[in-house]
């Protein structure tokens, strides 16, 4: 008999209080819908607990961090691109292992509904929708991260199931994706649970619009990303925080701009990963000097978003991230006890989908709309509007610069650099390169500069275990030697 191990990070919630323990026989399992809400909040739970990575993610090799005396030694030389196959934060263990999980609740609901007769149509369609979500967002993480992955379809029997799956081309895996997320999208749940966190926990249609948004635009396909980010407009369910209340983002979190954000609750012992990242303790990661001549008193405008809010100054040269540290904009008023592993993980909000907007329409050459939403958002933020000239690669500057100020260390800025640098046949790849060698010692620099025209080496490397271990598997050609 093949034993079915589900387990989780996070203790119960409301919602979160249905993961079996492990260990128990396939046989036994798989029963009513009990089972197939299990393994989906395990699904959700184990994707939740990637919160520091996913920070890292998307934040390491950008232009906001520098590293502190205890960032790992992995992390680092992810950050200053020394990054060889035998890193250990090039495993990707941890995106399969959700995959797996999603993939058991699609095979399997079907077969539950079968014996369990209390459980809908309507039931099971949606929780179906939301583990389809939770695939393509890991495939989409993928993706960026990596570019040719293996596209696994159906679940392992057990954990240490050997698969031996060749990748697919980046276009594969968006397209199955993409055809997913628009099948499933009418099953989504419409922010209707009975709890605030729920509503903002899981996958609602307002998310799936969120992910396919970001799919587009990733992929450059303007007209897409006008038409999702839309659909969410026209619900009239989200709101641009004023600017008084912008902190409560972090928080308490699940504002009225959240569509969808990854929940912790340190009194349940639901810890996040990105406080002993980001507090002053943990000598870890640092506001670059970019970050810090965006956002600091000294040199900046920015109020609602800057110092005391995005960062915190503590003396010369001495200063943390603030969002996930503080529970108010005053620099001050630092969350204690339960409160430092509460805050949550925010995938998706409605200024990110905004400025996506903004992007594609720029990019169609609707710059009097672009303008206005560029705008919006900064109003929001208390600082004035631009002066943009009517080009294309101006309105995209002046976009990534309102990204990385209103989106500071929120897991977006590396793969918004990384669009900009794709973008138009890779037109302003030197751009993206002079981003990416800011961060690393002056001996480096030219001799990196000229390693990364190649673009491959602006994905991760497949871990050298994945490669002994999968016998179909190729290195990414950048670090195949």
């Amino acid at each position: 008999m093949v034993v079915l191990i589900i387990f989780t990070q996070l203790s119960c919630s409301d919602w979160l209080e249905l993961i079996p323990p492990g260990g128990l026989i396939r046989e036994e399992f798989w029963k009513t819908r009990a089972d197939v809400d299990a393994v989906l909040m395990a699904a959700y739970s184990d994707f939740s607990s990637m919160d520091r990575n996913l920070f890292l993610y998307g934040e390491l090799r950008g232009d906001m961090l520098q590293a502190g005396p205890s960032l790992g030694g992995n992390e680092r030389k992810v950050m200053e691109n020394n990054i060889y196959p035998d890193n250990g934060f090039t495993n990707w263990q941890n995106f399969y292992k959700v995959i797996n999980y999603c993939n058991e609740v699609i095979a399997n609901a079907p077969e539950v509904q079968k014996i369990d007769n209390t459980f809908t149509d309507y039931q099971m369609q949606g929780l179906m929708s939301e583990a389809y979500f939770l695939r393509s967002l890991a495939y989409f993480y993928l993706v960026r991260i990596y570019n040719q992955v293996p596209l696994v379809l159906e679940p392992s029997e057990s954990d240490d199931t050997d698969f031996y799956v060749k990748k697919e081309t980046e276009e594969t895996v968006l397209n199955q994706i993409v055809k997913d997320l628009e099948a499933n999208r009418a099953f989504a749940p419409s922010e209707s649970f009975k709890t605030l966190k729920e509503n903002k926990g899981r996958a609602s249609k307002a998310a799936f619009d969120a992910l396919l948004a970001d799919i587009a635009l990733w992929r450059f396909d303007y007209d897409n990303v006008i038409k999702y980010v839309s659909q969410i407009e026209f619900t009239q369910k989200f709101v641009l925080m004023p600017s008084g209340r912008w902190f409560e983002l972090f928080y308490p979190g699940n504002s009225l701009e959240s569509i969808m954000e990854f929940q912790f609750d340190g009194n349940m012992q639901q810890r996040n990963g990105t406080y002993d990242l980001t507090s002053r303790n943990s000598n870890q990661i640092k506001p670059s000097q970019k970050a810090l001549e965006m956002f600091g008193f000294e040199y900046a405008s920015e109020l609602v978003r800057g110092e005391d809010a995005a960062i915190r100054k503590y003396g010369e040269d001495d200063f943390i991230i603030w969002k996930y540290v503080g529970q108010a904009p005053d620099g001050q008023s630092a969350r204690s006890g339960s409160q430092q592993y509460s805050c949550n993980w925010i995938l998706y909000r409605y200024a990110d989908v905004l400025l996506m907007k903004a992007e594609a329409l720029s990019q169609k050459g609707d710059y009097s709309s672009a303008y206005q939403i560029i705008n919006q958002i900064r109003d929001r933020a208390g600082v004035g509007p631009l002066s943009i000239a009517n080009t294309a690669t101006a309105y995209e500057d002046a976009i990534l610069e309102e990204r990385a100020l209103e989106l500071s260390f929120e897991g977006k800025r590396w793969f918004d650099l990384l669009r900009m640098g794709r973008r138009n046949n890779y037109a302003r790849k030197s751009k993206l390169i002079d981003i990416i060698v800011s961060n690393v010692p002056s001996t480096q620099k030219r001799i990196l500069a000229t390693k990364l025209t190649n673009p491959n080496g602006w994905y991760l490397p497949i871990n050298k275990d994945e490669i002994e271990r999968n016998k179909n598997l190729t290195q990414n050609p950048y670090y195949d030697f």
